[in-house]
């Protein structure tokens, strides 16, 4: 389980990246006081200082106290905002904006409704100048890889929403991205597909070797899934530690989520977040008592 190549150049690059957000406060949210008349702007930062190196084929994971600016770098190395400090490499390459090296997938699974499996899937194609005659077999292709094989004609409606995300993922690798970057894609599933999908995720990236960035506020799927955790500290978000887990082959048949390395690295990374998380729920009180 090692599509990294550790001693090659770095695929994504983060310097001292900073993101500040502007956001409008009425003020006298205490008990007993009276909201000012005109909203007042504050300036918030949401992210300071990250640095951070991911190899290509690199399987990283982020994990985080809410609020801690996880979603908000997705959104950077993706293209979807800029930084306000700092720069983002892609091959050595500032990142300006969206681009058809990264393939993202959301928590939610933003299907086209009218459109079939494979309608979805061509739809990227379609956005990426695919020709008409290559698509369906493209969306074949990738369909089959999810696991969704015999399914290209259902709607999204005739999924569960296991197979719907695997419809995102599918569409998402259809176009060959180098980096797949995912905010926490299984959040909203039921514990046994989730598992299934962390394993169907696993078969996927050891088969294409993509770069992938995770993002999860669960402790047990960062541990199973990532060859690294990059731990975030509360608001401003930066990188309190990375772990490296080393697990082995995790598509093996024994279910390494039972193995004594498995707990240790679980509670490395419990201990690393606990004091981040006191930390947010204390800065969420002081805020809502201002």
């Amino acid at each position: 389980m090692t599509p990294s190549t550790p001693s090659a150049a770095p695929k994504l690059v983060l310097e001292q990246v900073r993101k500040d957000f502007t956001v409008k406060d009425r003020g006298g949210r205490g008990r007993g006081a009276r909201p000012t008349a005109e909203p007042r702007a504050t300036r918030l930062t949401a992210l300071d200082g990250i640095d951070l190196e991911i190899a290509p084929g690199e399987f990283t994971v982020l994990v985080g106290p809410s609020g801690c600016g996880k979603s908000t770098l997705l959104d950077l190395l993706g293209g979807l905002t800029t930084p306000d400090g700092g720069r983002i490499l892609l091959d050595g390459r500032p990142v300006t904006g969206p681009g058809l090296d990264r393939g993202i997938v959301f928590q939610q699974y933003a299907l086209l409704p009218w459109r079939t499996a494979q309608g979805n899937v061509e739809f990227g194609l379609e956005a990426t100048g695919v020709p008409r005659r290559e698509r369906a077999g493209r969306a074949w292709e990738f369909l089959d890889l999810v696991g969704l094989a015999g399914f290209e004609d259902r709607h999204p409606h005739e999924l569960s929403g296991g197979m719907r995300q695997r419809v995102a993922i599918a569409r998402a690798l259809a176009y060959d991205p180098d980096v797949l970057l995912m905010d926490e894609p299984f959040a909203a599933l039921d514990a046994q597909t989730r598992e299934s999908l962390q394993d169907e995720l696993l078969r996927i990236w050891q088969r294409t070797g993509k770069t992938v960035v995770f993002i999860t506020h669960g402790i047990d799927e960062a541990v199973y899934l990532g060859q690294r955790v990059a731990v975030m500290t509360s608001r401003p978000g930066r990188i309190k530690q990375i772990v490296r887990v080393e697990l082995g082959d995790r598509t093996a048949t024994d279910d390494p989520r039972s193995s004594p390395e498995f707990a240790r690295h679980r509670h490395e990374i419990w201990s690393l977040l606990h004091d981040e998380v006191a930390r947010a729920q204390q800065l969420e009180k002081e805020e809502a008592s201002v």
